[in-house]
């Protein structure tokens, strides 16, 4: 059977959307597929990040993010280069061989303005046809809806953030 890629979304404000995509990246490798991950808006030491780098080196790793929030409403012109640098990464790995790419937080990048959403969805629909492009985020914009074959809302029913517990190492982080 002929592999044919697919654009798959992970949104909605519910935890587990990288946690999804990773998991995506893991059976990839299994099956001895190229693989890269693009992550946006984070660059904060993460256990997924040194535990794909330690034990998964095949995998291309590329972090566009500072290890702070950005402000939505007014993002640091650093946020701003480090999204224009990430955008042109995505488009130059879109026109690769890869068999799976996943743009980690995009969609937020996206909604921020910091991503043009036109550009990066006319470098997908040209991308091989056979590379499976994976978008997580918060915040997915309508043109990326228009041209996913799969999208799945994480929806938060429950958080433990909201009852004091912090961030923990190998649950958040």
């Amino acid at each position: 059977m002929e592999h044919k890629g697919i654009v798959m979304v992970y949104t909605g404000d519910g935890k587990g959307k990288t946690t999804a995509a990773l998991g995506l990246i893991l059976r990839a490798v299994g099956h001895k597929q190229k693989v890269a991950f693009v992550q946006f808006m984070k660059g904060q030491q993460t256990g997924e990040v040194e535990a794909l780098s330690r034990y998964i080196p095949e995998v291309g790793i590329f972090r566009f993010g500072r290890d702070v929030f950005v402000d939505p409403n007014s993002p640091d012109p650093e946020d701003e280069r480090l999204a224009r640098e990430g955008f042109l990464t995505v488009v130059e790995l879109l026109g690769t061989d890869l068999d799976l790419l996943v743009l980690d937080e995009v969609n937020v990048a996206m909604s921020l303005g910091l991503v043009p959403a036109a550009l990066l969805v006319d470098a997908v629909k040209r991308r091989n046809k056979k590379m499976t492009v994976v978008l997580t985020g918060r915040g997915m914009p309508s043109l990326v809806e228009d041209i996913a074959d799969m999208i799945s809302e994480v929806r938060e029913v429950r958080h433990h953030w909201r009852k004091g517990i912090p961030a923990q190492d190998g649950i958040e982080q």
